[in-house]
Formats: C-alpha cells, sequence, structure tokens
C-alpha cells in the first residue's frame, strides 16, 4: 500500500500491524466482490426499469401535507416498489416507524381474534416478542386472542419438516419468516430455501398466508421472497431499500387483498391508502431506493471482509468466510462482554457522526438484556449505515452490518480490529 495510505490510516488511529492484516485478508476477496457487482448492476437494473415503467417525474419529488390525498409521488413509488419486488401492490410510508412497526401492522392486519401464528424458523427477533406476546405486552396480539406456535430449525439450521407439518392446523391463519438472524448465530435464508418453505407450508394449507420479514434482506440477491410465493414481505426504510437516504419509513408489499388490509390498520378503515401525507420525505425515498442496490452491495464487501478478518483470528462467525450471502448482518462470537464493547466502540470511532462517543450497554426498549449499539449515522439507529450491536449475554456475539461505501465498511473493521488489539483481546 502506498505510503500516503499508510500515512492516512495512521492518522485515522489504524496501526500499519492492523492494516498489513487486513491487506492480506483483502487479496483474497477479489472474485467474491466482483460477484456482489455483478448482482448490484442486475438489480440497479430493476429499479431503474421500475421508475422508467411507472413514469417518475419531477413532480413526484414535492411534498404533500395535510391528509395526502392525490399524492402523485407516494403513489407512484408504492408502484414502483410493487413492480420491482415482483408484488401486486406495496404500502410505502413514512408514518410506519420502523421495521418493527411494520412487521405488527401487517401481522395485526391480517389475523383476527381466534387465529394462530406461525413461526416454523424459530424464535423471532426480540422487539416481535411483545408484538405477539411471548413476553406479556399492553396491545399484543395475544391479547387480542391471537395464538403463536413456533418450530425451532434443527442443530444443523435446516428446517424441521415434520415438525413444521404437525404444527399447521385449522387454525393456522399466517406464517412469518424471518429471513435474517436477528440476535442468534443461525444462517440467514437465502430466497431459495424461503420459497421451498413457502411451497412445503402450502402444499398442506393452501390458504395460508406466508409472510417474509425481509429486513436486511432486500437487494443482496438478484430476487426477492415475493419472486417465490410470499404473499406478505415487509422491511424498513432505513436498511437496505431507504439506500441510507431515507430518513424514517417502512414498507409492505404483495398480494393486493393484504397491502390494503395493512393499510386500513395503519392509518383507519375506509381511509386505507388514501390518506398519509409524505411531507417532505420523496425525493430521499427515490434517491435512496435508485442508490440502494449499490449501497447494499458495499455493507455486503464489509460483512465479508469482517468474516474473513475475525475467522482468521479463530473466532466463530456467521456466515463463515466462504458461504453465500442472502443478508447483510455478520455475526462475530466474542466470547465475553468486553469483546462485544470493544468490537462496538471500533465501529462508533469509524463514524462520520459522533465519532468521539463512547458506546455503553443499556436496557433498551424491547430487549431482555442489556444492549450496547454503535452507530454514529447520519440517521438515527439506521443499520444500513455503519453500524454494530449485540446483546450483552451468551454467547456474546456481536452483529455488525451496513457501510454506505465499501472504503467505510473497510475503515470501520480495521478500527474493530485495533480496540480488539489494544485491549488485549485480540492477537495478529
Amino acid at each position: 500500500m502506498e505510503a500516503s495510505f499508510v500515512a492516512m490510516y495512521k492518522e485515522m488511529g489504524i496501526s500499519e500491524e492492523v492494516l498489513s492484516f487486513g491487506e492480506e485478508i483483502l487479496q483474497g476477496l477479489k472474485q467474491r466482490f466482483e460477484e456482489i457487482d455483478r448482482i448490484a448492476e442486475y438489480n440497479q437494473l430493476k429499479v431503474v426499469h421500475a421508475m422508467q415503467k411507472n413514469r417518475v417525474s419531477e413532480a413526484c419529488l414535492h411534498p404533500s401535507t395535510g391528509y395526502g390525498y392525490d399524492d402523485l409521488g407516494r403513489d407512484t413509488l408504492e408502484k414502483v416498489y410493487a413492480d420491482c419486488f415482483g408484488a401486486e401492490d406495496a404500502l410505502v410510508r413514512p408514518q410506519i416507524a420502523c421495521g418493527t412497526h411494520a412487521l405488527g401492522v401487517a401481522l395485526a392486519a391480517n389475523l383476527r381474534p381466534g387465529d394462530e401464528l406461525l413461526s416454523p424458523v424459530g424464535k423471532p427477533y426480540d422487539t416481535l416478542e411483545e408484538v405477539i406476546g411471548i413476553r406479556p405486552s399492553r396491545g399484543s396480539l395475544a391479547e387480542y386472542g391471537i395464538t403463536y406456535a413456533q418450530v425451532d430449525l434443527l442443530e444443523d439450521g435446516s428446517f424441521d419438516w415434520e415438525g413444521i407439518r404437525n404444527a399447521i392446523n385449522d387454525r393456522t391463519k399466517l406464517i412469518t419468516i424471518q429471513r435474517s438472524k436477528g440476535y442468534q448465530t443461525r444462517p440467514t435464508l437465502s430466497v431459495d430455501r424461503i420459497g421451498e418453505l413457502i411451497a412445503f407450508c402450502k402444499s398442506i394449507k393452501p390458504d395460508v398466508i406466508c409472510m417474509v420479514d425481509n429486513c436486511y434482506g432486500e437487494f443482496v440477491e438478484d430476487k426477492e421472497p415475493v419472486q417465490v410465493g410470499a404473499d406478505l414481505m415487509v422491511g424498513s426504510l432505513i436498511k437496505n431499500p431507504g439506500g441510507g437516504l431515507a430518513p424514517i419509513g417502512g414498507y409492505i408489499c404483495g398480494k393486493k387483498e393484504y397491502v390494503e388490509n395493512a393499510a386500513f390498520r395503519l392509518t383507519t378503515p375506509g381511509l386505507g391508502k388514501e390518506v398519509g401525507a409524505s411531507l417532505g420525505v420523496n425525493q430521499a425515498f427515490y434517491q435512496g431506493f435508485f442508490l440502494a442496490p449499490t449501497v447494499t452491495a458495499s455493507a455486503l464487501k464489509g460483512a465479508i471482509f469482517a468474516a474473513n478478518v475475525y475467522e482468521k483470528l479463530g473466532f466463530a462467525v456467521v456466515p463463515n468466510g466462504t458461504e453465500s450471502r442472502h443478508d447483510i448482518i455478520q455475526a462475530v462470537t466474542l466470547g465475553s462482554p468486553e469483546g462485544v464493547i470493544a468490537f462496538c466502540r471500533g465501529i462508533q470511532a469509524a463514524a462520520p457522526v459522533d465519532s468521539y462517543v463512547t458506546p455503553e450497554p443499556w436496557a433498551m426498549p424491547g430487549y431482555d438484556a442489556d444492549v450496547i449499539m454503535a452507530a454514529g449515522a447520519f440517521v438515527q439507529g439506521s443499520s444500513i449505515e455503519l453500524s454494530a450491536d449485540g446483546p450483552i449475554k451468551p454467547p456474546y456475539a456481536v452483529y455488525f452490518q451496513g457501510g454506505l461505501t465499501w472504503q467505510h465498511a473497510k475503515l470501520g473493521i480495521l478500527m474493530s480490529l485495533q480496540k480488539m488489539k489494544e485491549a488485549g483481546l485480540v492477537d495478529l
């Protein structure tokens, strides 16, 4: 590496030893990165095609206020999402506060008292536990007489086909499939595996609704879960599809009937999609979606780099350094609270915003243990931006994701390694 680069990294706090270790790892990743760029190119074409097909114009970027009736930009954007993702309809709104809210809306909209919700992929993400009522909470699905059943994955990460068959019954109305791992170290599900699971469930009960929590998975592959049979697909705009520009929001897309149900739940019966002003976010939503394929590619490169760096140092990583990727999250089991904290402090120190802040574990709402989060982001909590987090509980795994550019993701991983080394937790 050129002396000027070495000097600049040194100025940023990265030692020559850490930099050299990272450069050695990168030598073996050229082919992986080329494949990521190929998928990004394909997905970029999909986005542009959907925008052109729906005649996106400068007028679509203008805001609406009040009721938001006849909001051209909002309505056109929802057609763009639907076409790009292969869905009949979509709901893309700033009134959806986060991914958990989007999932909660989709579930509450399409379940009724007496119905049962089934997860055939094990425990859902922590913040959904109170939505469902696994952990009691006011307004949960359980309080409305909706029951919950769960079939865990087998030890090797495969589906428990017989267990799923036995769990599906007359009351099973909706099956929720979480694509990403959440705060677990299980494999992320590929779109093909999701399609296989959906086909199996529908072979047992054809009218069951299959919903996919697609958070962290958009644009990682060249197709999305709706294209392999999902009736609903849900995600957050401060993750992949917002491209780092969306300041808030979420989406629900899929079959028209189920999306309309979600719209009536989000606003109110009788109004549905007709109301909901876009305020000033339309341009950020459009431009973020346009950038999303290449931003996702940058985050993927960072995840693969992280996997290979920490795997070589002897830590358990999921996925490992050579496995195919189906989301942008990289889990690294560090084995101690000190490791999780040092890693997150490295990510924070690499941030463009609040780099001087020292993250500490705290009791975040919706979690059953203290959580540490590193995210010096332009959008608060945006996990398509360089970020890392993890619960302070065994097995003391940290979950790294994001990076609006590959170069920034690289800096983040090197800085996490630097902090680990300074804390005496790794030996290069």
